[in-house]
C-alpha cells in the first residue's frame, strides 16, 4: 500500500485561494480523514490527489511516483494513479444488478468472467449483501446500495480509496452502523482510506489521524485524541468536541517556572503547566472540556444551574459563573433544579492555557 506526500500543494480559483501551500504526508495503512466546515478546501484537496483537480501549484507523490508536479509539468490522468473513488450520492447504474453494478469497471478493466465472478464473489460476502447479488438499486436501502458502492470501488484493487462524504445521505441510526463497518473494513482490506467530512464525530470515532482544515489551510494534523485533548489553537478546540469546550477568558501572571495565576469569571487559580511556561501575553484564554468540570457537594465556587439537558447515560449542564455560561457534563441518570445552587470543582491534568491575541496554544496542566 503507498504513501501519499503532498508538497506545497495550491489550489486557486481565480482571486480566491482554496488551498493555501498544503504540506502532508498521509502514511500507507492509514485512515485520514480530511475534516473541516464547508468551504475549507477538504473535498478540493481529495480531488487533487485523485486526479480530479489540477493543482495550481505544488507536488504530489503516491507511492514513490510523481502524480503531478507544478514545476516538472507533470500531470497523471485519474485512471492511471490506480485510486478509487467513492461518491457521496453512490452512483450506481439504475438498470444493472448488484451484480453488475459491481463487475461493471472490471469488465473495463479487460478481466476474465471466471476472475470477476470470483472477485465479485469476494466482495458480496465481505460487505455482508451476498442475498442482494440480483437486485437493482432501487430495491436496496441507503445503507445497502452504500454497500453496493464500496464494493464497486474495491473491485479493481485500488492501492488508495477516496471517500467524499459517503455517510451524509444516511439517518443517525444507520451512519452510526456504517461507521463501524468503514472502520472493520479499512482493516479487512488493508488499504490506505482518505476520508472527507465535516462531522467531528465521524472524523474521531473512524480515523488514525485528522487534517483539520480552515479557509485552505492546516490548522492541525494529528491523532483524533491528540487532537481533542491538546488542540492547537482555539479553532481546534472549538471545532472538536460535543459539547464544545469552554473558554474562559482572563488574564494570567507567572509565579514561578511552570506557574501562572490565572484570574477569569471573578475566581483566581493557580495553573500548573505540565512544561516550563514562557513569557505569557497580556490577555489569556483557559480551554477546559465540559467532562472535567464537575458537580460536587463542597466547594469555594459557587455557581448557578442555567439549564439542564439530561440525556439518560449522561447530563449536559449549563450554569452561570462570574456572568459567564460554562457547560459540564456529569455522567449518570442525574438531573438539576434550574437556578439552585451548586458547588464546582475543576479536575485533570488536561486544562489548556491559550493565548489569548493569537489564539495559540501555550501549555496544557491543572488548575
Amino acid at each position: 500500500m503507498p504513501e501519499i506526500i503532498l508538497k506545497n500543494v495550491t489550489k486557486r480559483f481565480g482571486k480566491f485561494v482554496a488551498v493555501d501551500n498544503l504540506n502532508l504526508t498521509i502514511p500507507t495503512r492509514s485512515f485520514i480523514t480530511l475534516l473541516g466546515p464547508s468551504g475549507c478546501g477538504k473535498t478540493t484537496t481529495l480531488r487533487m490527489i485523485a486526479g480530479l483537480e489540477t493543482p495550481t501549484e505544488g507536488e504530489i507523490l503516491i507511492d514513490g511516483v510523481t502524480v503531478f508536479s507544478s514545476e516538472k509539468g507533470i500531470n497523471i490522468p485519474p485512471n492511471k494513479r490506480d485510486v478509487g473513488f467513492l461518491f457521496q450520492n453512490y452512483a450506481l447504474w439504475p438498470h444493472m444488478t448488484v451484480y453488475q453494478n459491481i463487475a461493471f469497471g472490471l469488465e473495463n478493466l479487460k478481466w476474465d468472467k471466471a476472475r470477476i465472478r470470483e472477485r465479485v464473489k469476494e466482495l458480496l460476502a465481505m460487505l455482508k449483501i451476498e442475498e442482494f447479488e440480483k437486485r437493482y438499486p432501487s430495491e436496496l436501502s441507503g445503507g445497502q446500495q452504500q454497500r453496493v458502492a464500496i464494493a464497486r470501488t474495491l473491485a479493481p484493487n485500488p492501492k488508495v480509496l477516496f471517500m467524499d462524504e459517503p455517510l451524509s445521505n444516511l439517518d443517525a441510526k444507520l451512519r452510526t452502523e456504517m461507521r463501524t463497518e468503514l472502520k472493520r473494513l479499512h482493516i479487512d482490506t488493508d488499504s490506505t482510506f482518505v476520508y472527507v467530512t465535516h462531522d467531528q464525530l465521524e472524523a474521531m470515532t473512524l480515523s488514525t489521524k485528522v487534517c483539520l482544515m480552515e479557509k485552505g489551510l492546516l490548522q492541525q494534523y494529528a491523532a483524533p485524541l491528540e487532537m481533542y485533548l491538546r488542540p492547537a489553537n482555539l479553532f481546534v478546540a472549538d471545532f472538536m468536541g460535543s459539547p464544545t469546550m469552554n473558554f474562559l477568558k482572563g488574564r494570567a501572571e507567572k509565579t514561578g517556572e511552570n506557574t501562572c495565576e490565572v484570574s477569569f469569571c471573578g475566581l483566581k487559580r493557580t495553573f500548573t503547566a505540565a512544561k516550563p511556561l514562557g513569557e505569557l501575553p497580556e490577555s489569556v484564554t483557559l480551554g477546559v472540556r465540559p467532562e472535567f468540570i464537575t458537580i460536587c457537594q463542597d466547594s469555594d465556587v459557587k455557581a448557578k444551574v442555567y439549564s439542564t439537558l439530561p440525556a439518560g447515560m449522561e447530563t449536559t449542564v449549563k450554569l452561570q459563573l462570574g456572568g459567564e455560561i460554562i457547560t459540564s457534563v456529569i455522567f449518570g441518570s442525574v438531573d438539576f433544579e434550574i437556578d439552585s445552587e451548586v458547588s464546582l470543582a475543576f479536575h485533570g491534568r488536561d486544562m489548556l492555557l491559550y493565548n489569548g491575541e493569537t489564539g495559540a496554544l501555550m501549555a496544557d496542566g491543572s488548575l
